[in-house]
């Protein structure tokens, strides 16, 4: 189990995960600027991971800057959600020190995220990765995976589905492949994929919404979602599944992605139909003197803890 230690000399909480040891983050250092009241790992209801490893992409290197980004923006957020009424904060939000990287192996990286995620669970928060590249999702979703009926809603432009890539079996363009013997998944807003990956949808019967399908008629793709994803849902996110008009920081950008009401509609929907054991924002490539896209991030998360607590506390479908 997850051991809470108090009374340390930064002023911070340490939480203990068999070995590994991490602070509460104080303002100006956490999620949202929230005060402490807020944001002890004690009381949250909801926990922030930042994972900036960066060691398999395959275009553009720079996500390990993600998470730090991301944080600075949600400073400056509205915590008021005007489309559900609430301020989530209220239910608590930990931000955990950064995740330090185990550079000796992608494999040994994956495992770290998974202990983590497996300790969060046994405290009853709500783990909430932020990367980082994609890759490091394996690990969380493992983390549900081994003991659960897990279903995973995947939003990337790309598959993700090749058995390895550049030599390795452990990358960014392998993550969907590495789970797909655990648990089931569909895969929304993909516009680039490859021969091998097409092929072995199409041989698998693996549920794939491609971004022309959710642009075009949403409602549909919306019915085709909801088909597959009931009970226990983790969500996946990966930026470049929005267009680059809106998200231009991701590492292999992709045009006709879906805009901010597709993916939020989407969503909010899933929220209110699913049960959300988790969830992640990854692939974030900071650009700078452009901070639109770290804001639209922050924003994001934050409505994703929206309406997952909102529908926690409703219990009631949309």
């Amino acid at each position: 189990m997850c051991q809470l230690l108090m009374g340390t000399s930064r002023k911070n909480n340490i939480v203990e995960m068999e070995g590994d040891c991490f602070y509460e983050q104080n303002p100006p250092f956490n999620f949202g600027g929230l005060d402490p009241e807020y944001s002890n790992f004690r009381d949250s209801w909801a926990v922030i991971v930042p994972v900036p490893y960066d060691s398999t992409t395959t275009y553009q290197p720079g996500t390990r800057n993600g998470p730090s980004q991301i944080i600075l923006a949600s400073q400056q957020l509205e915590l008021y959600d005007e489309e559900v009424g609430i301020e989530i904060y209220e239910k608590g939000i930990c931000t955990l020190s950064p995740v330090n990287p185990n550079v000796s192996s992608p494999e040994k990286m994956v495992k770290k995220v998974q202990n983590i995620f497996y300790y969060l669970r046994q405290c009853n928060k709500l783990p909430v990765l932020v990367g980082g590249e994609h890759l490091v999702s394996v690990g969380a979703i493992r983390a549900f995976a081994e003991d659960i009926d897990l279903k995973i809603v995947h939003f990337d432009a790309h598959a993700d589905l090749r058995r390895s890539y550049q030599g390795s079996e452990y990358s960014n363009a392998c993550v969907m492949r590495l789970v797909s013997d655990n648990c089931d998944f569909i895969t929304v807003g993909v516009r680039s994929i490859s021969w091998g990956e097409h092929k072995y949808i199409k041989e698998n019967n693996i549920r794939c919404v491609y971004a022309r399908d959710v642009i075009e008629n949403r409602e549909k793709a919306l019915e085709d979602i909801l088909e597959f994803a009931q009970g226990k849902v983790y969500i996946t996110i990966d930026l470049d599944v929005l267009d680059p008009s809106i998200m231009p920081a991701v590492g292999t950008p992709e045009p006709g992605g879906l805009g901010w009401y597709d993916l939020t509609y989407l969503l909010k929907h899933l929220c209110g139909r699913c049960e959300i054991v988790g969830f992640d924002v990854v692939e974030l490539l900071p650009l700078p003197g452009n901070i639109a896209p770290d804001f639209l991030a922050a924003k994001l998360i934050y409505k994703m803890l929206a309406y997952s607590g909102y529908y926690l506390d409703k219990k009631i479908n949309l």
